[in-house]
């Protein structure tokens, strides 16, 4: 939504499957609609916060415009989630083939990957989904959809496309964009992000990655997989630095079996235009030059492609939020626990004010704005739980506090942890680079986090999300029957391990005396 948000993004190649997308979130014969006299809610970005406030208003009743400057659907349908899993799951086919052999599966010659149908395929299926995203479907929902560049001219209005929209209430929903890789040199040189990434036709011959967060780590193993030579470059606190560290380690040695080349960033960074074409990276590490840690030590490298995924930044710009009163700075707007911004009546959600920057965060954002902005309510942001995953090969997902998070915040945990190695499932598919981590506030078995690496942790994990939102502890959870044989038994056997820790040598004793009398 801002000057400089998707500035670079593209729909390229304009083929059938991009022009269909096109024709749905951002259709070029649309017209706005006259404006109503007045708006209960005016929704500012199009993105899932905007989408989910948009359609949630209109489904009780209220006045809805919804105003997008560029795609409906926001990063998640056109260059985040949607894109990016279409390649993940193509990537873990090729995985799946070449590993084929140790379950008796043999199958000669190279295996082969048509990275053109690989994209042609994302492609298409992005199309597919995007009809739920739609500009029809919101005006059809009751919603008025305004296409254009919108901004505050007071605390009460916005402009768009020459009309003014008055609000009663307004939410700012207008997301966050990758931030520039901050590398000496880069400035005037070509680079990837998640906007443009999803455009390309050809597989890069050596691609570099600039940043080990989720979508550094996601994209190098599938590239990777693809034929690829990737260089992924880590921060000096390594793979994924938000994460439990042997977690995070499992993940690491993951993409290093899958040929990933990470790289240790060192003091210094900067990049070049190379002699004969690509570009030129250069890093000063302890004893100068590239600390290669998965393959010895190096100077530099030329590739043909940067990707820049290290951060990102809330679209902010543009939008006259000191006309409307509301604070703002380079992390976003500024809310309170009700997602309040500083003028009352406006409100924000998403990636333009919150840490979490994940397409579930922003819906639930979304739906405690619709209580508070319209039914006066004070529901609380704080009171989310809120899980993550990334979609590396294994799966690394995380709910609540790691155990180092728990020690700085003065929280003292018992930590109850199953590796996969020990659970027949993960056996029987040769998948046992993996655990199931729960922390438990101590004296209680009150669900403080968890961390789970395995192929389908985004899905295991929302059993430890569900618990930690009811209060459901692991004395019940120990008590609830899983299918055999599926992953998910690690949990009810960290149940089990906590139930056994309960067993003091006194209640032992107890039990033991009990029995003797009943024989």
């Amino acid at each position: 939504m801002s000057e400089t948000a998707h500035r670079n993004a593209t729909m390229e190649p304009r083929d059938e499957h991009n022009q269909r997308l096109l024709s749905l979130v951002h259709p070029h014969d649309w017209t706005n609609p006259a404006p109503k006299s007045r708006y209960n809610l005016v929704v500012v970005g199009a993105g899932t916060a905007g989408l989910v406030c948009a359609a949630g208003a209109a489904g009780l009743g209220a006045r809805v415009a919804l105003v997008e400057r560029d795609f409906l659907g926001g990063d998640c349908l056109n260059f985040g989630c949607v894109p990016s899993k279409a390649l993940l799951a193509a990537a873990r086919a090729v995985a799946a083939v070449r590993g084929a052999g140790e379950f008796g599966v043999r199958v000669s010659g190279e295996v082969e990957v048509d990275f053109g149908k690989v994209m042609e395929r994302m492609r298409r299926l992005r199309a597919d989904i995007a009809p739920n995203d739609s500009a029809r479907r919101f005006r059809d929902l009751g919603v008025d959809v305004f296409l254009g560049q919108g901004r505050f001219l007071d605390a009460h209005t916005l402009e768009v496309g020459g009309a003014r929209l008055s609000f009663a209430k307004a939410v700012i929903a207008t997301g966050a964009r990758a931030a520039a890789p901050a590398m000496e040199g880069m400035d005037g040189l070509p680079y990837l992000t998640n906007e443009t990434v999803f455009s390309l036709t050809g597989l890069p011959r050596r691609l570099a990655v600039i940043g080990a967060g989720p979508i550094g780590c996601e994209l190098a193993q599938a590239f990777a997989r693809f034929g690829s030579e990737v260089l992924l470059f880590e921060s000096a606190r390594g793979v994924l630095p938000r994460e439990d560290r042997e977690a995070a380690a499992i993940v690491r040695a993951a993409l290093l079996q899958d040929g990933v080349k990470i790289l240790g960033c060192g003091k210094s960074q900067k990049a070049s235009a190379a002699e004969g074409g690509g570009i030129r990276l250069q890093s000063a590490g302890e004893g100068g030059g590239i600390r290669l840690q998965s393959a010895g030590e190096g100077c530099d490298v030329v590739v043909d492609e940067v990707l820049a995924a290290a951060g990102r930044r809330p679209n902010v710009e543009g939008l006259g939020l000191e006309e409307a009163g509301v604070e703002y700075s380079d992390k976003g707007v500024r809310v309170d626990d009700h997602l309040r911004t500083t003028n009352p009546d406006i409100f924000a959600a998403g990636d333009v004010c919150s840490p979490y920057q994940f397409t579930h965060a922003a819906d639930f954002m979304a739906r405690t704005v619709l209580r508070n902005a319209l039914f006066r309510s004070r529901a609380r942001a704080s009171a989310l739980t809120i899980p993550w995953c990334t979609y590396t090969d294994p799966e690394l997902a995380r709910v609540g506090l790691t155990e180092a998070e728990a020690r700085e915040r003065g929280v003292a945990v018992e930590t109850f942890t199953r590796e996969l190695a020990h659970v027949d499932r993960s056996i029987l598919e040769g998948r046992t680079d993996g655990i199931v981590r729960i922390h438990v506030r101590k004296g209680t078995d009150r669900i403080v986090g968890a961390t789970v690496v395995a192929e389908n942790a985004g899905d295991l994990i929302a059993e430890i999300s569900l618990a930690m939102t009811n209060g459901i502890g692991m004395g019940r959870i120990a008590n609830t029957i899983h299918p055999y044989p599926t992953r998910a038994e690690a949990i009810r056997q960290a149940g089990d391990a906590y139930n056994r820790g309960r067993l003091t040598p006194l209640v032992r004793w107890l039990f033991g005396k009990w029995l003797s009398w009943t024989l």
